[in-house]
């Protein structure tokens, strides 16, 4: 069914006390804070979070939690499969060929909020 976390990685904020703790032990997730004043330890985790929060919840009303997950994942395909990266010259982790000839079409990711272009090809 749904992959659960089997660690969080958090900041030392006061916020996260004992009734965060125990309730994260109780679900079987281990609790993993930062070392204090070390706020580049948490640059990845704010970047990623950033991303998703401008990209996609920003954008969308999100009903409950199996609606989360289902947009939290596709975000995440969209993501790996669709997304142009800076850090990888403007490629994608899932690499794809490149299609020079043939009609550019558009399709709807996350109900229309992001597309990927592709051309298609006949066969």
């Amino acid at each position: 069914m749904y992959k659960v976390s089997r660690y969080l990685i958090r900041n030392n904020e006061t916020i996260f006390g004992h009734v965060h703790r125990n309730r994260l032990v109780a679900c079987g997730i281990r609790d993993r804070p930062i070392a204090p004043l070390s706020p580049w330890q948490n640059g990845c985790a704010e970047r990623v979070i950033g991303s998703i929060r401008r990209e996609c919840l920003d954008h969308v009303i999100v009903w409950h939690e199996a609606h989360l997950r289902a947009l939290l994942s596709d975000y995440a395909d969209y993501y790996n499969a669709s997304r142009s990266h800076l850090a990888l010259e403007k490629d994608n982790p899932d690499t794809r060929p490149i299609h020079r000839v043939g009609k550019i079409i558009a399709q709807p990711i996350l109900g229309g909020l992001h597309h990927r272009y592709e051309r298609c090809v006949a066969a």
